[in-house]
């Protein structure tokens, strides 16, 4: 008979696997109570979220879209924690690779597109590894928090990106005009990821996908992925162990943000097709910088888990539109919707950490039995 202390142990787990999917049930049951103080049956808003998500080939098309950037986003939070280190900088990461995709695409309209197009998604990752990596060597050598760093990183990267749209990459017609709309010119249609028409999915999605394989492949199957993780995990025992702690540290955060940097780069490509902005980085990103973060830990901090979690905030953020319009209720109940499931989530997860280190600490302790619950005797073996 198993000992009823593992018993209880292994149904810890699997609550803690699920701890997730019930903080997102909790979330909409508060949103729930919330609707009811605005006069709306929260039973029809959720049926026309899951409508506005679902409910056609174009709106499941969009929700594979929306969700596309949070997978990247979260690829490189899933890199980065695993390191040990706290990436907040996914908004900035994401301006600074939409940055060099458009300066890329700017500045060779002529040339062709089976050559322009992987040279513009190289300048995105780039980008966003600069822009994760100088928080990472700030880290490393000296001991800068990353937290407060890289969400700096995101001020810097907005009024950098600001300047650039009110001169130096304006649209000259933008310039001419009365208006000035910050935004530059559109790209050469030929630069167009390919599309499933006619919806707006295109193939960045499938690329996502593909990366969040080659990324868990990378982590868990390669020995750069392994020193990564045993960094996270004790950099004390790593260091001991031989391994150089600071420069893991870095790569940790510069590939974080290489990846958030090449979903920014995927986004011009695939569906903005210019740069704008309206004076912050949401205006741009959609808030995926931060979302990205909670589709990571709402997977687990896995690279294939991150895949469905990106896909359900996705349907979460399409489907809160369709909500808004059926319901008629104000813009700020979508984005207190979207902050609830951002708190439930992420402190669901800090609970399933504690409840983790309590449940190792406790196999620790537990003498070894056999199946009848009892202590063996020393040199005896169970049969």
């Amino acid at each position: 008979m198993q000992n009823p202390l593992l018993k209880k142990l292994d149904f810890e787990k699997i609550v803690d696997a699920l701890l997730p999917v019930l903080a997102t049930f909790a979330a909409l049951a508060v949103g729930a109570v919330m609707l009811v103080l605005l006069g709306a049956n929260p039973l029809q808003a959720y049926a026309a979220m899951v409508e506005g998500a679902f409910g056609s080939t174009n709106s499941l098309a969009d929700t594979i879209v929306r969700a596309t950037p949070l997978l990247m986003v979260g690829l490189g939070i899933c890199i980065s924690f695993r390191g040990g280190v706290i990436n907040i900088g996914g908004e900035g990461q994401l301006v600074m690779g939409a940055i060099g995709a458009t300066v890329v695409g700017l500045w060779l309209p002529e040339v062709p597109a089976f050559f322009v197009v992987p040279l513009a998604m190289l300048a995105g990752f780039l980008a966003g590894a600069i822009w994760g990596g100088i928080p990472g060597a700030l880290k490393a050598y000296f001991n800068v928090n990353e937290i407060l760093s890289t969400i700096m990183m995101n001020a810097i990267a907005v009024q950098f990106m600001n300047y650039l749209l009110r001169d130096p990459l304006l649209d000259p017609d933008q310039f001419n005009a009365a208006s000035k709309i910050p935004q530059t010119a559109r790209l050469v249609q030929a630069f167009d990821l390919p599309r499933l028409v006619p919806t707006r999915l295109h193939l960045g999605a499938g690329i996502a996908v593909v990366l969040a394989i080659l990324v868990y492949l990378f982590l868990w199957r390669t020995s750069i992925g392994y020193r990564i993780r045993a960094v996270g995990l004790n950099p004390d025992a790593s260091r001991y162990a031989g391994i150089d702690v600071k420069r893991y540290i870095v790569l940790s955060l510069l590939l974080s943000g290489a990846f958030a940097g090449l979903g920014g780069a995927i986004q011009i490509l695939g569906v903005h097709h210019r740069m704008f902005t309206d004076g912050s980085a949401m205006g741009f990103t959609g808030s995926a910088g931060f979302n990205g973060i909670v589709a990571a830990l709402f997977g687990k901090l896995h690279p294939i888990g991150t895949i469905p979690a990106s896909f359900l905030f996705g349907a979460l953020l399409v489907g809160a539109n369709k909500l808004q319009r059926v319901m008629q209720v104000p813009s700020a109940f979508i984005i207190a919707l979207n902050g609830l499931v951002v708190v439930f989530v992420v402190s669901s997860e800090i609970w399933s950490r504690r409840r983790s280190r309590r449940r190792m600490s406790m196999s620790e302790t537990l003498p070894e039995l056999d199946g009848s619950n009892k202590l063996k005797k020393p040199g005896e073996t169970q049969i």
